[in-house]
């Protein structure tokens, strides 16, 4: 029976053993630009795997620890190719750490495979093993420089990280205690069938939900758990940071979303509390990330922050899931098809980023200044999403922005979509900032800079969907709306 099941986490086995393999030809081989092949063939056979699996049927697998639905699917490939554009782009950078390459693409790999059972995971002690072997891995690429702030920046993530974990685990035990199961759908049944005073009358159980939605809180980087954002991103190779921005950040706001709806779905009046107080860190999330964003000087702090403010606009659409009855599918897809907006823009700004950064060995905003005269092409890249991340056309911003939005209105939180436009528009101060010194400013050398063709192809592979989602979005939106399906729900 159970290994009828193993097909269900063979994309999992086959980045596991990829990574495995990378290990050990590291040892024996010369030239380290093999062990960049063979992560993207790892990358790549698991997506292939998680393809083959895209039937549009749900199953669950190893006694309800796992889902087989579309949107654990989506996520997993959202997650591979996040990995597989963070490996092209340090084709470059991976010489800060040359002996060390075997083990960066090997580790990067790993916190693939712990973030692909996380989305998928259905069982409170699968979803905490898989957070771990994901943040693991994630704590030493931080540091992997191994200089001062990497050193620091590394420090800082485990600790908070620790905290953030065990604030987790605690309001998992309490929810265990309380309804003596760890399988979400269990947990969902034991709720529906206690009467309202009975439940009121456990506020263990609401303690326990609240110290969950703390400690997803730091994974998605929302207020009041943003503190760690800032240094780690500015500390961190800026490949990991990259790849912080977007793959950690999807991942936690897919199993959010699950734990939420498939968990604590009913009766109507908890999830429109939970979602009530999502709304309301959502309002202060994007405020204090906009804001902070505006007095920086180091463009990956500034992204920092701003992926602080973009965890606020998500937090809108999840708050908007609340709301809603758990068989609105529209309300659901629009924050799938925000994460697939961002992740594209996000990454596509790192990457510029990296190509720059590496050459000029500099993070500083105003070293940028003059870029699109010593590289147009770079500066064209980079213009591109920062005008998405702003959300104006014809970007894949414009689109994501209007439909997360447009379904909170949907839901009655008018009032936090008029904060979040507010929000919007203070952040393209600090966005236009950069494009401004690009394209306006006296470049301080004449010095062209120049770009290796795996780091070409992964910046082609991320601004140009942005443009095609922002212009044809119809069959993005259709694509988002078949990955909205949960299992169970």
């Amino acid at each position: 029976m159970i290994l009828d099941q193993i097909k269900y986490i063979a994309p999992e086995l086959s980045l596991l053993c990829f990574a495995l393999l990378v290990i050990l030809v590291d040892l024996f081989i010369a030239n380290k630009r093999t062990l960049a092949v063979l992560a993207v063939a790892g990358a790549l056979v698991s997506a292939f795997f998680v393809l083959m699996l895209w039937n549009g049927q749900t199953a669950e697998a190893f006694y309800l620890t796992i889902a087989i639905d579309q949107f654990g699917l989506f996520f997993k490939l959202l997650i591979l190719t996040a990995t597989t554009l963070v490996i092209l782009a340090s084709s470059g950078y991976v010489s800060k750490f040359e002996r060390f390459q075997g083990e960066f693409y090997a580790l990067l790999m790993l916190s693939a495979v712990g973030l692909m059972l996380l989305v998928s995971a259905i069982n409170l002690i699968t979803i905490f093993v898989a957070l771990e072997l994901s943040s693991i891995s994630l704590y030493v690429l931080v540091s992997f420089l191994k200089d001062k702030k990497s050193s620091e920046a590394g420090l800082k993530y485990l600790i908070l990280g620790s905290v953030a974990s065990a604030v987790l685990l605690y309001g998992m035990a309490l929810v265990f205690g309380l309804t003596g199961t760890t399988c979400l759908t269990c947990i969902a049944d034991y709720i529906k069938g206690m009467p309202a005073a009975s439940l009121l009358g456990e506020p263990a159980l609401l303690v326990g939900l609240v110290l969950v939605i703390a400690g997803f809180g730091f994974k998605i980087a929302s207020v009041p758990f943003q503190m760690w954002v800032p240094d780690v991103y500015e500390g961190a190779p800026t490949p990991v940071t990259a790849y912080l921005s977007v793959a950690s950040k999807a991942a936690g706001f897919a199993v959010i979303a699950r734990i939420l709806l498939t968990a604590f779905g009913v009766p109507d009046w908890l999830h429109n509390d939970w979602a009530m107080i999502i709304a309301v860190l959502a309002a202060v999330t994007m405020t204090v990330g906009n804001v902070t964003a505006l007095l920086q000087t180091n463009i990956k702090r500034m992204l920092g922050y701003s992926s602080i403010a973009q965890a606020g606009y998500l937090m809108v659409g999840l708050a908007a899931m609340g709301m809603a009855s758990q068989v609105d599918g529209n309300v659901r897809s629009g924050l799938v098809f925000f994460l697939l907006s961002y992740t594209l823009t996000n990454l596509g700004a790192f990457i510029a980023i990296i190509a720059i950064s590496n050459k000029i060995n500099s993070d500083e905003i105003d070293d940028y200044t003059g870029m699109g005269k010593r590289a147009p092409l770079l500066a064209v890249a980079l213009t591109i999403c920062m005008v998405s991340l702003t959300g104006l056309p014809p970007t894949a911003g414009l689109i994501a922005k209007i439909y997360i939005f447009s379904g909170a209105v949907d839901q009655g939180l008018l009032w936090l979509v008029i904060i979040a436009v507010i929000n919007s528009c203070i952040s393209a101060f600090y966005y236009f900032k950069v494009i401004k010194v690009m394209w306006m400013g006296e470049p301080a050398s004449a010095d062209k800079v120049t770009s290796s063709w795996p780091e070409w192809l992964a910046i082609a592979l991320c601004c140009i969907p942005v443009i095609i989602i922002g212009v044809l979005p119809g069959a993005f939106i259709a694509l988002t709306q078949s990955a909205s399906v949960l299992f169970g729900i």
